[in-house]
């Protein structure tokens, strides 16, 4: 496993334990004076790159498990709790759930390398195939890890992935019921996931441990897909691969700390800050991106068993490459043919997780059989084929002369494949949202003092708004992950802690039981929440229509709609997530009297512009002069909507503001870093090169 090695300790207690325990001496030759090609190009950072992000999994996992509660009841307060009132709980949550998507982004560069210069050859088939393995347990824990929120979209996609182990014959049912733990998706459930997502993690690490082992056993791969002959052809590990590798991670640590401090949400889904309701199915139940275009060869199939079988063979296909493709080339490089088909193969990839995010009907259904057809043939046909008929290109006659042989202009290649990568995660990502889309009026864009990388909440607005929820939207809704003292905590509304007192002495809180058994009633304290004005979910209903008025703690995140493309690649780079607030004044400003012409509104239900179907049964609460404000400020519809919406924001993100300022200095710093990384390495590698 290890390189040449000679080392030795100098202090005697360490050579008292090298002689025993040789550990010291096997770090060396691993990862030290282990013999790396010479002309490894930036796709190799990603194995480096992907050791780190498992690490932060596994750190960021287990902390955030010592808070967690795994119970149907608990669980999706336990998470808010966590990101609320945990120190630094929203950075450990963000790095957790953001990491799962950079973690696959970078898995994936990792396999299409690998496919692109036949890292799956002779004599590094083990290799692949572990790596094989370490993928199928990182989708079985990332779907494991998506359920723990326990949200509308984390229950129903636990509920529709669970039930396709149906489709197996004599024994389908009886492992859904396992997996349940009963007969539904239910607390059982849940623990059961928990459990292994907390388990998988580790023994992905000691599969991992086995693919490095096999690795430095079988050598490392290299562009060129020749031999090493001799140590013209080598570097040591360190400092080397080590440098470069430093200088990868610290790039991809910008674009990961991009999502964790200004786009916590790009990557998931709205419906995941609503509590899971076995009640509601929500309107389109659409996986991770990482999984779309596995589900997408899942629905393009009609018979249920057969999809299943299809979709997991496409996984387990990967496991053959070593014998359907028997070419003695090993890099696509040197392959013109196998070239054209890889980048055609990549593209199918992409078009699948595009429509594995559309409706399951029309044309949509057609286009991801065709593209299910020639993802296997990619497989199956094109590659045991090309490898009787394709006559390669001269290969260089060492990693040595490969090296030499380039020039400056080879670079250009590599940077237009990233930004193309970029340009088709975004497609890729736009087609996860469009599929949420309904076609839907869209509220107008709004001027917000929180938005951009160094918004603030405007203290008079968040003020303003507590009193508009106070006066009226308080009657119906309740802000139950609200503590009163949380009014007083920095970024937010910025009120003393004797006004947190006495605002919180204004509420009757219902406690007890006292000494005699019985409930009582007490003025409210700071570290008491906002009391809902309804005792349960049951009376909430009978007073309203029968339907239940949400919890307004995460409306702001837990409301949404789609803008469509181009403009969500335009939302990555500007940093726009304000859908939340958009959508909130779009309702409270939406109210029509009558609806259009040739629309029919149910009874007791009111026209609204911009709310689903437009039918709602909540009536219009804002009038102008409703709400009188101390400061002088306009007492209109459009200014109380305004106002309101920026406290909800607040509400739904508690730490925002804490939340840019700690990712300006993180930023300063991994581009400080990285900018020091990349002249270290080009003076380490300026002899070797």
């Amino acid at each position: 496993m290890s390189g040449p090695s000679d080392y030795q300790p100098s202090h005697p207690a360490l050579k008292w334990i090298e002689r025993r325990l040789p550990i010291m001496n096997f770090v060396y030759g691993s990862f030290v004076a282990y013999p790396t090609p010479r002309n490894l190009n930036y796709w190799w950072t990603f194995g480096a790159i992907l050791s780190f992000m498992l690490v932060a999994q596994i750190v960021t996992g287990v902390i955030l498990a010592m808070h967690y509660t795994p119970n149907a009841d608990l669980a999706f307060r336990s998470v808010e709790l966590i990101v609320r009132d945990v120190n630094y709980g929203w950075l450990l949550r963000n790095m957790h759930a953001a990491g799962a998507s950079m973690f696959f982004f970078a898995v994936y560069v990792h396999m299409f390398r690998g496919l692109y210069y036949g890292s799956y050859k002779e004599p590094r088939e083990v290799l692949w195939i572990l790596g094989v393995i370490i993928y199928l347990l990182m989708m079985a824990t990332g779907f494991m890890g998506y359920v723990l929120p326990w949200g509308q979209m984390s229950f129903w996609g636990a509920t529709v992935i669970t039930n396709l182990f149906s489709a197996i014959p004599y024994v389908g049912d009886s492992i859904v019921t396992l997996l349940w733990g009963g007969y539904s998706v239910g607390n059982p459930t849940l623990n059961r996931f928990f459990s292994l997502h907390y388990l998988l993690p580790f023994l992905i690490a000691g599969v991992v441990g086995l693919h490095v082992w096999a690795l430095h056993v079988a050598g490392q791969g290299n562009p060129a897909g020749v031999d090493v002959k001799s140590e013209k052809d080598t570097v040591p590990f360190t400092p080397h691969a080590t440098i470069k590798d430093a200088f990868g991670i610290s790039v991809f640590l910008i674009l990961f700390a991009w999502f964790i401090f200004y786009m916590p949400n790009y990557l998931g889904d709205a419906d995941n800050y609503i509590p899971a309701n076995p009640g509601v199915t929500p309107a389109h139940i659409v996986p991770e991106w990482y999984y779309l275009p596995f589900y997408a060869i899942l629905r393009s199939i009609p018979n249920k068993l057969a999809g299943v079988i299809a979709m997991f063979s496409a996984i387990i296909v990967l496991v053959f490459l070593p014998w359907l493709d028997t070419a003695k080339t090993r890099s696509c490089k040197y392959r013109p043919l196998a070239k054209q088909f890889f980048w055609l193969f990549v593209i199918t990839c992409i078009l699948l997780g595009y429509l594995g995010a559309q409706p399951p009907e029309g044309i949509y259904v057609i286009a991801a059989r065709i593209l299910t057809v020639c993802y296997f043939a990619y497989f199956l046909i094109v590659m045991p084929l090309l490898s009787r008929i394709e006559t390669p290109r001269p290969l260089p006659n060492s990693i040595a002369d490969d090296v030499l042989a380039k020039t400056g202009s080879k670079a250009a290649p590599m940077v237009s494949t990233v930004i193309a990568l970029m340009v088709a995660g975004g497609l890729l990502v736009g087609g996860a949202q469009s599929a949420r889309a309904a076609e839907e009026t869209t509220p107008p864009s709004q001027s917000w003092s929180f938005a951009g990388p160094f918004g603030k909440y405007d203290r008079g607005a968040l003020q303003r708004g507590l009193k508009v929820y106070k006066e009226v939207c308080s009657n119906c809704h309740s802000l139950s992950y609200i503590a009163f003292r949380n009014l007083g905590d920095p970024g937010g509304p910025g009120y003393s802690e004797a006004q947190t007192k006495a605002l919180a002495s204004e509420y009757k809180i219902k406690d007890g039981p006292n000494d005699q058994g019985e409930m009582f009633e007490r003025p409210g304290r700071p570290a008491d929440y906002f009391p809902s004005p309804f005792p349960n979910e049951q009376a909430a209903r009978a007073a309203n229509g029968g339907a239940a008025p949400p919890d307004l703690s995460l409306i702001a995140k837990a409301r949404s709609y789609e803008r469509g493309f181009p403009w969500f690649i335009f939302d990555f780079f500007t940093q726009f997530q304000e859908q939340g607030p958009n959508y909130i004044v779009g309702i409270l400003t939406g109210f029509e009297d009558k609806p259009p012409a040739g629309v029919t509104i149910p009874d007791g239900s009111y026209y609204n512009q911009y709310f689903p179907g437009h039918a709602i049964k909540m009536p219009k609460p804002l009038s102008d002069g409703q709400v009188t404000y101390d400061d002088g400020s306009p007492a209109t519809v459009q200014q109380y909507a305004h106002d309101v919406a920026t406290f909800l924001m607040w509400a739904a993100e508690p730490h925002m503001e804490e939340r840019k300022k700690l990712g300006m200095q993180v930023f300063i710093f991994l581009i400080i870093f990285a900018g020091l990384m990349y002249f270290t390495k080009k003076k380490v590698w300026a002899d070797a090169h």
